[in-house]
């Protein structure tokens, strides 16, 4: 080999080097901001609190294939006041979750074929951040112990987002 052929070689293997280093972050970046269903399965199991002057109780499967599954029943003077069934569906981007809400006699607040969408944005070790599609609502799963789960309402105040504790549930065995 000339020299000048070794020195076009060298820049060929560096440039490679670097373009392959630069996919693998670039990837990596990807793969940290995309979650998966393992990232929620903290809310596996059943779970019940207060609520407005009556109880509230919520279940979650354990994931299954590409989602899980979950209902909130809340109820007052043992009557129901509300169900919540939830459908978490593993997508490109991570989980998301799809929520209808119904009156007592199954009647649908949404409409037949609109559910209110959640996005997955990122998890931590038993807690994972949803924002609605309209970008109006954050949601936060939290399992702060091993038998105490809460789910907080965050909106946009000042530019910043602020969260409240919404549902503080503690595990039914």
């Amino acid at each position: 080999m000339t020299q000048l052929n070794k020195f076009s070689f060298s820049k060929i293997l560096s440039f490679l080097f670097v373009l392959a280093l630069t996919s693998f972050y670039a990837n990596a970046q990807i793969a940290a901001t995309t979650g998966s269903l393992k990232d929620i399965n903290f809310l596996d199991g059943r779970w019940k609190g207060n609520y407005n002057g009556g109880t509230i109780e919520a279940s979650w499967t354990a994931p299954e294939g590409d989602n899980i599954v979950g209902f909130i029943r809340m109820v007052k003077d043992g009557k129901a006041t509300l169900y919540e069934l939830f459908a978490f569906e593993q997508s490109e981007k991570g989980p998301v979750a799809h929520v209808k809400h119904f009156k007592p006699g199954m009647i649908s607040l949404e409409e037949k074929e609109v559910s209110d969408t959640y996005n997955f944005i990122e998890a931590k070790k038993n807690q994972a951040l949803f924002e609605k599609d309209d970008i109006s609502v954050r949601i936060i799963y939290e399992r702060r112990t091993q038998n105490q789960l809460v789910i907080r309402r965050g909106k946009l105040e000042n530019n910043k987002w602020e969260f409240m504790d919404l549902f503080v549930f503690n595990r039914i065995p």
